[in-house]
């Protein structure tokens, strides 16, 4: 088993295909299909469902996809603890923590953005939950964290010891797969709907803290019915893709979908939630690479 397949299967979960999953591997779409197939051979089990579109894992699927993430982790842990123990840690290198949300589309463009400016510098990216974002940070193995915040939850703003700056804006949309007449299958404008069916953040992922007022009246006067239950808006993303329900997901992960007409809004602007995208920092231990983006950025404000 190559480690590369478990990396695959996390492209292939977050885009539902098989196309656009090969373009981020750096493969041809034959050459992905091939190493998908090893990959479920390896396991001896079929990890995917291609009988539609978008794609979908199957049981074993997420299992193989959770304990790739799990082992990249702590290989990436232990190789830089071997590499601080032999002194070789390049202190130069800076490590952003991202949660999924936010590393799929706003940060490349974010940091393209940022080096433009800064000019090129080299840096990692560690996508995980939030919790563990902010424990690699507490743990000298983040530099940076990028998290929302809303006026219905204040994500990190509460935590001591960090700083914080605001590098961009954000919203949470409910969207639908569309009609053949470019309408919602599922609307929350029409009043007289009942248990629309509603695929949801994990009540314990911090994106369910932002949605929490709106989600609950409507929960609570039974104009949404719960489907469907996942912490990562990827996830979330390729239910509502494939008509199964409507999900609340941010403006910059669906764009895209939303431009080629994938995905339409499903909800009135008072169903929205703006949200701001924020640049955390550990005051204690900032290392002078890291110091020194946060002084140009402090700049551009």
């Amino acid at each position: 088993m190559q480690f590369d397949w478990l990396r695959d299967l996390d492209h292939l979960a977050e885009t539902g295909n098989f196309s656009r999953a090969a373009k981020l591997s750096h493969l041809s779409q034959s050459a992905f299909s091939r190493r998908i197939k090893a990959l479920e051979e390896w396991v001896g089990a079929a990890l995917v469902d291609r009988s539609r579109q978008p794609v979908h894992l199957l049981p074993a699927g997420e299992q193989i996809l959770h304990a790739g993430r799990r082992a990249r982790e702590h290989l990436d842990n232990e190789r830089n603890t071997i590499r601080e123990a032999l002194g070789v840690t390049d202190k130069q290198v800076v490590t952003f923590a991202v949660p999924h949300s936010i590393g799929w589309r706003f940060f490349p463009d974010w940091l393209n953005g940022l080096e433009d400016g800064f000019g090129a510098f080299p840096s990692s990216l560690r996508v995980d939950d939030l919790p563990r974002c902010l424990e690699a940070l507490e743990n000298g193995q983040a530099d940076f964290i990028l998290s929302y915040e809303s006026a219905n939850s204040r994500g990190l703003a509460d935590n001591e010891g960090l700083q914080s700056l605001d590098i961009g804006r954000d919203e949470l949309l409910p969207v639908s797969k569309p009609s053949p007449d470019g309408t919602p299958v599922f609307s929350l404008d029409k009043e007289a709907d009942e248990n629309v069916p509603w695929l949801r953040f994990d009540t314990h992922a911090p994106m369910a803290g932002h949605l929490a007022p709106i989600v609950s009246e409507l929960e609570n006067s039974g104009r949404l019915k719960v489907v469907y239950e996942n912490s990562m808006a990827g996830a979330l993303r390729i239910r509502a893709r494939d008509g199964a329900g409507i999900a609340w997901l941010p403006r910059s992960l669906v764009a895209p979908d939303l431009a080629a007409g994938v995905l339409v809004v499903a909800g009135s602007w008072a169903l929205q939630v703006p949200m701001a995208i924020k640049l955390y920092r550990d005051v204690d231990g900032a290392r002078d690479q890291a110091v020194k983006l946060w002084t140009f950025l402090q700049s551009k404000l």
